[in-house]
């Protein structure tokens, strides 16, 4: 499989352009991180009720049992402090679900901020680097020899800008037609060079 092209130019780009997509990510990742951090800190109130809430309703039943052994009276006495205790535990419960929601927000925010670039940058960037790989591997599959130059020679002269193929010579379709090695050479190697790829050795065959 040929990840990369042959060619100095075009291989020097897709490097730069690897480099850039792992920088996109390391970048957004740490965002996403930093975001979580932030709004993970919106659960700090809920941590100070849950403790708030479960020392009140701890400091309530402690209370309660020990106004339990007062004789007589004791069971009656308990009773508000029960129920004061209980409210205690509500206000331990809501803070743990403050502490709840806001680390779900915070999963959610930073999973987004984070996902959403990568996704875009690297499934382009996946997409391109899978079309590189088919063309290129399909081209290979062809090229064995000089003798398949042209090909590509013909695919040049149906695919390349006219201004390029007046650089190759004044008439390159008759070049072509009349296998002239230097014509065909120089149209097959625009072809491949725009897959990024080398011409082979030698001579086409004639």
């Amino acid at each position: 499989m040929t990840l990369y092209a042959q060619t100095p130019w075009r291989r020097t780009r897709q490097l730069v352009g690897d480099l850039f997509v792992v920088a996109w990510v390391v970048l957004w990742v740490r965002l996403g991180q930093w975001v979580h951090e932030v709004v993970g800190r919106l659960g700090a109130p809920g941590r100070t009720l849950e403790s708030a809430g479960s020392s009140l309703s701890d400091s309530l039943a402690s209370a309660g049992d020990t106004v339990a052994r007062v004789p007589l009276v004791g069971d009656d006495a308990r009773g508000p402090f029960t129920a004061a205790g209980s409210a205690a535990d509500s206000i331990a419960r809501a803070g743990v679900e403050v502490q709840q929601g806001a680390s779900q927000l915070a999963l959610l925010l930073g999973l987004l901020l984070a996902a959403v670039p990568i996704v875009l940058v690297v499934g382009v960037w996946l997409l391109l680097r899978v079309r590189f790989v088919r063309r290129a591997r399909a081209a290979l599959r062809i090229l064995d020899s000089a003798a398949d130059l042209d090909l590509f020679a013909l695919r040049a002269l149906a695919t390349q800008p006219v201004r390029v193929l007046a650089g190759v010579s004044g008439d390159p379709a008759d070049g072509w037609r009349r296998r002239d090695p230097e014509t065909v050479r120089a149209l097959a190697a625009l072809e491949l060079g725009s897959l990024g790829l080398r011409a082979p050795a030698g001579p086409p065959a004639p």
